[in-house]
């Protein structure tokens, strides 16, 4: 969330920001106006309740000189109405204010390419790790089939389309895939494993920025009011909700495996076939809480983390630096990484690596004392999937594909599967 202050006094660099990212106007001036409402409501109830508090002394005053106060307790009845009204009136505007501020974007950081679309995304770098197959190779689809690795038939009929049943070696190989990312990044790169619910409350969801914009796409139990997660990152940032860390203890590593589940409501017409657009999905994620000066340092280095899943697995991949439009609502600068899909010829997304600044931390008011000053502040946090599997393991086995219809596995995923292959039924 950002501060109504910095709203105040930076209105032009806001009203820039948050129309590069394709947030209208308009909710900037609504927030503008509410603010300005809001100062002059506080006003007038300050100044009727220095005035009751004089009428009040004056009664008192009267009492002990043992003179008639009636009048005077009556007017401040009628002062002590208006007061309440104000107060309440002044609560009112308070939640209007809150609500209109939490539909306010990000701010994008300077270093992200200005642009309303992906056209506009910045490739940072290409790495080039797999040798692709010189044979008419098969995609990933027909490969789900003859290896006997997915059955989106037996999903569809247990829990409707976009839920992927994975079956024998598909299961095997879901698994070691995630059990290879998660020692990865807990025995190597000094993240912390962590197993959270799969659902959340509004307010946890809210804190990391998918409430209440993001709504629609997601799966909620109305009894309960939780919503199914569609990223770690939702309960992993939430950990330390009004919690103060101390400085010492930054930056906090954390990774996790959950399932995510998006309702994908804005995705009429794209790619959905086989494990490229699902609504239940499996994902290893990273979050860091970290010093605001460090960063978009860790950023770099939560970035190269992720990245080490696809260099470990000999991956063809390519580094996107996101423009400002197709950063994601909470995001002041964004990473995404794409492996590539030879027999269908695609860049697949399967991790963004984002920077929040202390956008989620005021939202969750989570906070660190400084060692120097002795001053609460918001820690930066940063969040990076390290990574998503379905989009991983179609580059998987498009790449790895042998002649003969087996799918050779690279030498760091072998010893999760068990087998140097999988070979057809």
């Amino acid at each position: 969330m950002l501060p109504l202050k910095f709203i105040r006094q930076n209105v032009e660099l806001v009203r820039r920001g948050i129309v590069s990212k394709g947030t209208e106007d308009e909710r900037l001036d609504k927030i503008l106006t509410l603010d300005v409402q809001l100062r002059e409501k506080i006003a007038q109830a300050e100044s009727l309740k220095a005035r009751r508090n004089k009428a009040s002394q004056a009664i008192a005053q009267l009492k002990r000189e043992g003179s008639e106060a009636k009048n005077e307790i009556s007017a401040m009845g009628e002062l002590s109405q208006q007061v309440k009204k104000l107060d309440q009136e002044i609560q009112d505007l308070h939640t209007n204010l809150h609500n209109q501020l939490l539909w306010l974007p990000n701010l994008p950081h300077p270093s992200s390419p200005i642009g309303s679309d992906p056209s506009h995304n910045r490739t940072v770098s290409t790495i080039q790790a797999a040798t692709l197959p010189d044979f008419q190779i098969q995609d990933h689809l027909t490969l789900y089939a003859t290896l006997g690795l997915v059955d989106f038939d037996a999903g569809s009929r247990i829990a409707g389309r976009g839920f992927p049943l994975y079956t024998g070696r598909g299961a095997r190989l879901e698994r070691a895939l995630i059990n290879f990312m998660l020692d990865l990044h807990t025995l190597e790169r000094g993240y912390t494993e962590l197993y959270p619910p799969f659902l959340a409350t509004r307010k946890t969801t809210e804190i990391s920025g998918q409430l209440p914009k993001l709504e629609e796409d997601m799966y909620v139990t109305a009894v309960d009011d939780l919503f199914l997660i569609p990223t770690a990152e939702v309960p992993l940032t939430g950990i330390h909700q009004n919690e103060v860390l101390l400085e010492d203890e930054l930056p906090r590593k954390y990774a996790a495996f959950s399932a995510c589940f998006r309702r994908e409501a804005g995705s009429y017409g794209k790619e959905t076939r086989g494990l490229l657009r699902v609504h239940q999905f499996n994902k290893v994620e990273l979050v860091k809480f970290v010093h605001p000066e460090a960063s978009y340092d860790e950023l770099e280095t939560l970035r190269s983390d992720a990245e080490e899943v696809l260099r470990r697995l000999e991956l063809t991949y390519r580094v996107v630096d996101l423009c400002t439009g197709d950063l994601s609502f909470a995001a002041a600068k964004c990473y995404d990484l794409e492996v590539y899909a030879p027999a269908t010829d695609q860049w697949l997304e399967v991790s963004s690596c984002s920077n929040y600044e202390s956008f989620q931390a005021r939202r969750g008011n989570i906070k660190f004392r400084r060692k120097d000053t002795n001053k609460l502040d918001y820690v930066h946090t940063l969040n990076g999937s390290g990574v998503a599997t379905p989009r991983l393991m179609v580059a998987l086995l498009e790449t790895y594909q042998q002649p003969d219809g087996a799918v050779a596995l690279p030498e760091a995923l072998v010893p999760y599967y068990g087998e140097e292959s999988i070979v057809s039924r």
